[in-house]
């Protein structure tokens, strides 16, 4: 039998080896890492796209005043240096992805165990333990893809960004490169996407909920869900305020404050507030092809800034003069019928079938889409893709008669298919005195232009009633028959050779002699076959 004594010694002499195994283990681990991560460092690729950090920064085209009339680019962007980005959007940041940020090295350890502790214990990759750094470079070197070779990469890359840039230039470059959702790069564009405000204008709600969505822009999209929008931003605000970064008072002041967005549908969405009111979707296409033959593709990523000699308060008065007579002039001639139908027969259903019929239909400024909720003979509701409900009078439907069933008849033909009844998605539009009337997009068009003579610059252009709905430039792009308007030219040439207003023209049958044309007799006749005399 073995002694306490021996068990004792023996148990320390396992636990030698055991330790000595463990620190060789270790040690051989660790050796074998810095192996690995020394090859793997010196494959990385150069990081000249970070030292030299141009973004993609879209076409814009202004007017001769300053205003934006439309934005061509794959990405949305508004450049802002580290410098122009407000403290409480930088804490915003900070809170919801890498307090550490200042702190660590570009790799956050105990971050990395704990996302990958995550993993194992579910058996799915979700979570990332990516610090600010990682991101630029998984953003600028590597793919989506989740594997734990990925990872190593962006680990080392990390450890290189941080050794060739500064703390404020990384953070400034993934300000301004994240991707936020609608199209929108950087937190710049990302503010004016959905609130319609520089960067600077921002309040702590706000920008609390800019910084939530890196995470998942689509999930977490104001523009989208609400709902989820304001979980999310509750949760940034709670980091802030746990962090120290806001005091209690300014912590609940911003939970209190509703998230407004700035856009209502997501066709608004598309186009610069500017661009809706002066309708210059076509001056802006006009500076897009004239710039392409010399700039080519780059045109869309060099931050080109275009201006016109189109002046703002002429287009204004130019563009609602034409579209308010084509509205009026097809109003005239009836209603052509509904754009389509949503299902309304389920409440639980009810509020989602509105969002997706008129998720389809193209916004046109002041003809708002809208579903009918009900429809009497005195006054129908129609429900906006917003949640707004507006009103409209009998006499603001009247034209519509045709096209709504009276008690105990039914409609046939065009009138049946295209029927005005509950369900039905209409367009309205709003007078300056808010009364509400049914409206439609006309079916004829018309173009508009005015210059100066003197100088060739063009101050208003109207290509027709909306470019989002017909692209086609009536003013640059249509063919015309010269009418009359050759006159002016044959009264000049006249004039030159010593015509004048007292001049007498012998209106009478004229035969040139082809010897004269150099080809055929040229008889001019007119156009009804008469002829007056001197």
């Amino acid at each position: 039998m073995k002694t306490k004594k021996s068990q004792k010694s023996w148990l320390k002499k396992a636990f030698k080896w055991l330790t000595i195994a463990g620190v060789c283990g270790a040690g051989a681990a660790v050796s074998l890492g810095l192996v690995v991560f020394s090859v793997v460092y010196y494959q990385l690729p150069p990081i000249d796209a970070l030292t030299q950090y141009r973004p993609k920064v879209p076409l814009r085209v202004y007017t001769a005043d300053g205003d934006l009339i439309g934005e061509f680019g794959e990405e949305r962007r508004d450049y802002v240096p580290f410098d122009e980005i407000p403290r409480h959007v930088k804490l915003a940041i900070l809170a919801a992805e890498d307090n550490g940020f200042y702190e660590h090295s570009g790799i956050e350890f105990m971050g990395i165990a704990r996302a990958a502790l995550a993993n194992l214990i579910t058996g799915r990759r979700g979570q990332g333990g990516s610090t600010i750094t990682m991101q630029v470079a998984r953003n600028f070197f590597l793919s989506s893809e989740r594997s734990y070779t990925r990872k190593l990469y962006e680990v080392a890359l990390a450890f290189k960004i941080e050794q060739n840039l500064t703390k404020d230039k990384i953070f400034e470059v993934y300000a301004n490169q994240i991707f936020l959702g609608h199209r929108s790069y950087g937190f710049g564009s990302a503010a004016k996407t959905y609130f319609g405000k520089d960067l600077r204008d921002l309040s702590i709600s706000e920008a609390a909920v800019l910084a939530g969505l890196p995470v998942a822009p689509s999930a977490y999209n104001p523009l989208v869900n609400m709902r989820r929008a304001t979980m999310r931003r509750n949760y940034v605000l709670g980091r802030m305020f746990n962090l120290g970064y806001i005091d209690e008072i300014t912590y609940a002041s911003a939970m209190a404050q509703p998230i407004e967005v700035r856009q209502s549908t997501a066709e608004q969405q598309k186009t610069q507030l500017q661009t809706q009111e002066l309708h210059a979707g076509y001056i802006a296409e006009l500076a897009r092809m004239l710039l392409l033959p010399y700039f080519k593709d780059t045109i869309y990523n060099q931050g080109l800034n275009v201006y016109t000699t189109i002046r703002s308060r002429d287009q204004l008065v130019a563009s609602n003069t034409v579209r308010q007579n084509m509205i009026e002039y097809d109003r005239r001639y009836g209603y052509r019928g509904v754009e389509g139908y949503a299902d309304l027969s389920q409440e639980e259903t009810k509020e989602a079938n509105i969002r997706l019929a008129l998720s389809k239909v193209i916004s046109s400024s002041n003809l708002l889409p809208g579903v009918v909720t009900s429809l009497t003979p005195k006054l129908m509701t129609v429900q906006l893709y917003n949640g707004e409900t507006v009103t409209v009078d009998a006499k603001g439907f009247a034209f519509a008669q045709r096209f709504i069933a009276q008690k105990g008849k039914t409609l046939k033909g065009r009138y049946k298919e295209k029927e005005l009844k509950v369900g039905a998605v209409v367009r309205v539009t709003q007078d300056s005195k808010g009364k509400w009337s049914l409206g439609q997009i006309p079916a004829v068009e018309s173009a508009f232009i005015s210059a100066n003579f003197n100088t060739g610059a063009i101050y208003s252009l109207v290509g027709g009633f909306d470019f989002k709905i017909n692209q086609f430039n009536h003013v640059t792009q249509a063919w015309r028959q010269p009418g009359s308007s050759f006159k002016p030219f044959i009264y000049s040439a006249a004039l030159d050779k010593g015509f004048t207003p007292a001049t007498v023209i012998n209106d009478a049958p004229l035969s040139i002699d082809p010897r004269l044309t150099g080809g055929k007799l040229w008889e001019p006749r007119n156009d009804d076959h008469k002829y007056d005399g001197p």
